[in-house]
This record gives C-alpha cells, structure tokens and sequence, in this order.
C-alpha cells in the first residue's frame, strides 16, 4: 500500500499541489492533465481549486471531487 496523504497545499498559479505524505515525503502533483476531463473541469475556477483538503488518507474539494491516493503518490514528483 502506498503512503496516504497528511497535508496538501494548492499551488493556484500552475495548477499543482504539493502533498505531504504520511511517510513524510513531499511530492509535487501536476492537475494540468485532469482539468478538461468530467468533474475536474469545475477545478479551472481557481477559488474551487484552492479549496482542496486532505480527506481519510487522500485529498477532496469542497464540491466532491477527489482522487486515490495510490495515484497522487504514484504521479506525483518527490523531491
């Protein structure tokens, strides 16, 4: 099982956040490739894209939208 998430921080101008996992690595995860697809479209309003929290081991937005954990730590660069 891959780490889960503990914090997330919006980066609003790229469209990226950066996790922080619960193994304490950081990981920079790019949104750019999700914001034309389904829900996440809605994720292009960047007061809807700085509401993201962390949510039982991954990360929500406060309308609903999430992603698995497995692919935040999988997608994400570690620095």
């Amino acid at each position: 099982m891959n780490p889960r998430i503990k914090k997330v921080k919006p980066n609003s101008k790229k469209y990226t956040l950066t996790i922080t996992f619960d193994n304490d690595e950081i990981g920079l995860f790019d949104m750019k490739p999700y914001l034309n697809i389904g829900i996440f479209k809605e994720l292009k309003d960047i007061s809807l894209f700085n509401s993201v929290k962390p949510f039982m081991g991954s990360i929500q937005w406060i309308n609903g939208q999430d992603l698995c954990p497995d692919t935040l730590y999988m997608e994400s660069i570690i620095q």
